[in-house]
């Protein structure tokens, strides 16, 4: 059977930082007998262009019946004056009510001992690779009621969370940390909301599931230091839908630049791939976007939607190679370094998957 996978390029840079992704996916399906078949569909302000809505029928449709979703971004602020509900963010949060993932996985690895590549001393970040799980479909993001006063002077938004929403979550936490270090951190503010109080209790009944696996709660604003002054010391962090968008934004700093940060949503019946990074629109159409972050959410979608493990690692490695081998798009630049565009750092990828595959394919061959 094939891998159905629909892309949705997006706005800003979504459509740059996707067709290398694609051509990466491609290239590795020719290469390794793998069988893909890739379909396209508008979201955002795209889809708000071409059919005056961010999430047409057609999409939602496709999407609900593909294998996996691939995404570049979303946003535009030529749209700012909309309503929420009517701006293109809106058809990512009802893309992502569709498809029922509640579980957020963003990966951050250092690139630290490349010269040149983050804010961070090398010595600081060097061996760092973390694992954000962000809850995704509850907290303050979703709470009902909400609202902008008609007086313009005040505004509300809720944040609730049930149990079961918790527990789901929590699962998909320590089921990955025993893939990696065994260790858990729960991130929270249970000693100031009620909310983060049913969030450490459950978490914690949770874990007895798990003995295996180290757990560790911490407030969010000592979690936020701790992750710039120590990121060693965390293997997998769990957190809510607001936690964790803040904190794997800032786990970008370890890694070394918000391009090259992958996520994937699972926990639904089809799994959605995206970059970390916004849309960008003030980089659009000028070919300097990081294409690493949607070339790395290749990897993810290979792993977790069809299994291709050996394949996500060529990727993975690919990209690690191409960046030990000094090629830099402008955000991971220095001052002192030349960059190459979004389209040469592709095709960069493309060839190193490619020998990748080629090479494996020969020494078995012997």
């Amino acid at each position: 059977m094939p891998l159905r996978v629909v892309v949705l390029p997006g706005d800003g840079i979504g459509p740059e930082v996707t067709r290398e992704a694609v051509r990466v996916l491609q290239a590795l399906a020719w290469a390794g007998g793998v069988d893909v078949r890739v379909e396209e569909h508008a979201i955002g302000a795209a889809a708000i262009r071409a059919a005056g809505t961010p999430l047409p029928p057609d999409t939602r449709d496709a999407c609900l019946e593909a294998d996996a979703v691939l995404l570049g971004a979303v946003g535009d602020p030529a749209f700012d004056h909309l309503p929420p509900s009517a701006r293109p963010e809106a058809g990512l949060l009802a893309l992502r009510q569709a498809l029922g993932g509640f579980a957020n996985l963003r990966p951050v690895v250092s690139y630290g001992a490349l010269a040149g590549i983050g804010p961070l001393e090398a010595a600081r970040v060097e061996g760092a690779d973390i694992l954000v799980v962000r809850e995704l479909l509850g907290g303050l993001y979703f709470g009902e009621p909400r609202g902008l006063d008609p007086s313009g002077l005040a505004a509300s938004n809720t944040l609730r969370y049930t149990q079961p929403e918790i527990a789901r979550v929590a699962h998909v936490a320590f089921a990955e940390a025993r893939t990696r270090r065994r260790r858990v951190t729960s991130v929270d503010k249970a000693n100031v909301l009620e909310t983060s109080q049913l969030w450490r209790a459950v978490v914690t009944e949770v874990a007895r599931e798990y003995p295996d696996v180290r757990l560790d709660h911490m407030y969010i604003d000592a979690c936020a230091l701790r992750l710039m002054m120590e990121p060693r010391h965390f293997d997998v962090i769990l957190a809510d839908n607001l936690f964790g968008d803040i904190l794997s934004d800032e786990a970008a700093a370890v890694g070394g630049s918000l391009g090259l940060l992958p996520s994937a949503t699972l926990g639904g019946p089809v799994a959605l791939f995206e970059p970390v990074h916004g849309s960008a629109p003030d980089l659009a159409g000028r070919d300097v976007a990081n294409p690493i972050g949607a070339i790395l959410c290749v990897a993810m979608l290979l792993r977790h939607a069809a299994g291709l493990t050996r394949e996500a690692g060529d990727v993975a490695s690919a990209v690690t190679g191409v960046l030990a081998d000094g090629l830099r798009t402008a955000d991971l630049a220095g001052p002192h370094t030349g960059s190459i565009g979004t389209r040469a750092m592709g095709l960069a990828i493309e060839r190193a998957v490619v020998e990748r595959v080629e090479h494996r394919r020969s020494y078995h061959a012997v």
